[in-house]
């Protein structure tokens, strides 16, 4: 295995002798496919055989999936091919290595939330290795630090770019000398296995703040319209004899009493998802509200006897789904990510995985219309009016389009905007 200057100094920062050997912590951040996460995750294995005998460690991510999706699948066979014994246990959501005498055990932790900082306290580590720690609550990050109180324990980081304002970058990147911490900033050149055409293809799927962070690893901020890149060049007719057409038929729906209400039907054809038709209603202009049964007979009228798959519905729209049941409709919650799910329907509509059909015209007004906005925090955030088709069409590409078409955003889950 070959590996690049910066990744061998990751390998290596922690070993007697070394330069860096008197650093605390150390931070991997940059654009994605750098291979930040195989460096960062070997050195901190190796790290804990070397020094540590019947000690516990923490290896935390976004959820305990992507821990296992990012770091265990990846790790675990190539330590067993070095002469490491792994045993996995993963109803209790660890692993054990032995090596050299030594046997240490290493707890899969995710941080999605607030509450996430209660699954981690009270454990006495060794180490703790963050993957991800800009999707991490700071609750959870900081619960995690304060568990490593065993002499000689070290932190590790490693997480692509968001807002200049979040407060990772902010307490950790930019205090990294006060935090005693080695800041290590990587690009895609610092990834030797990554080949020139698979480099290009990151490159095309990012536009904007996007690009800027993924692909060049900058922490920037978000402006603009979100869909910045969208034009009339990228508008499609439904395509000719549809109903015979496509393999599959979805409608997402945000719904709305006071706001307005958005449906999609979306139709699945060799790989590539349309928006064939659309239903708006706003109550403000018609100066009438709607009932769930109204809207229920209008999601009926929009899938026109096609065979609806699943209706993808605004989790927060509890009576409306209810009433979608009850006649019979199979209705799905949405994946309610904003960042990561506005990412993703981006990724989609630029690579022409998911097509807007002419005709579709709230949802083309919107586009043009639907911005980035800071919040207090620093944090991104997209400007709550002119977003309800927006809301919808994400709810489709996180929910459906992303997860079930030929089109997998992987690296979008590693970074999951």
């Amino acid at each position: 295995m070959y590996f690049s200057p910066k990744q061998w100094r990751v390998l290596r920062w922690w070993q007697p002798g070394s330069p860096d050997g008197d650093f605390d912590a150390i931070i991997c951040d940059g654009a994605v496919r750098s291979g930040k996460t195989l460096c960062t995750g070997l050195s901190f294995l190796y790290w804990a055989m070397r020094g540590f005998h019947h000690k516990s460690f923490a290896l935390c991510g976004k959820t305990i999936v992507s821990v296992r999706r990012n770091l265990v699948q990846e790790l675990l066979p190539l330590l067993e091919e070095l002469g490491f014994v792994c045993e996995e246990q993963k109803t209790k959501n660890l692993f054990t290595l032995e090596s050299g005498g030594r046997k240490n055990t290493f707890y899969l932790f995710g941080g999605k939330d607030e509450g996430s900082a209660a699954l981690i306290q009270g454990m006495t580590l060794a180490g703790c290795l963050l993957d991800e720690v800009a999707l991490m609550p700071r609750s959870f990050v900081e619960q995690a630090c304060a568990r490593c109180s065993v002499p000689g324990s070290r932190l590790w980081f490693s997480c692509n770019p968001e807002s200049p304002g979040h407060w990772f970058y902010r307490e950790w990147i930019q205090k990294a000398e006060e935090r005693n911490a080695l800041h290590l900033h990587f690009t895609m050149d610092d990834n030797p296995g990554l080949s020139q055409a698979v480099r290009e293809r990151y490159e095309r799927m990012f536009e904007g703040a996007f690009y800027r962070r993924f692909v060049l690893g900058e922490w920037t901020t978000a402006q603009g319209l979100v869909y910045d890149f969208f034009d009339d060049s990228m508008l499609q007719d439904v395509p000719e004899d549809a109903e015979n057409a496509m393999e599959r038929w979805y409608i997402s729906c945000d719904y709305g009493t006071v706001n307005p209400t958005s449906m999609g039907l979306w139709g699945l054809r060799r790989g590539v998802w349309y928006r064939t038709a659309e239903f708006y209603y706003d109550s403000k202009i018609h100066r009438r509200q709607k009932t769930d049964q109204e809207y229920a007979a209008d999601l009926e009228r929009l899938a026109g006897g096609r065979e609806i798959q699943a209706v993808i519905v605004d989790p927060s729209a509890a009576s409306f789904m209810l009433e979608l049941r009850r006649r019979g409709w199979r209705v799905r919650k949405a994946v309610n990510d904003v960042i990561s799910g506005i990412r993703t329907t981006a990724q989609l509509l630029k690579s022409g995985k998911l097509v807007i059909c002419r005709g579709c015209g709230d949802t083309l007004r919107e586009l043009g219309l639907y911005r980035w906005a800071q919040g207090e925090d620093g944090q991104d955030r997209v400007c709550k009016a002119d977003d309800h088709a927006m809301d919808e069409m994400r709810y489709f590409a996180a929910t459906v389009a992303g997860r079930e078409g030929a089109f997998f955003a992987g690296c979008v889950e590693r970074s999951s905007f």
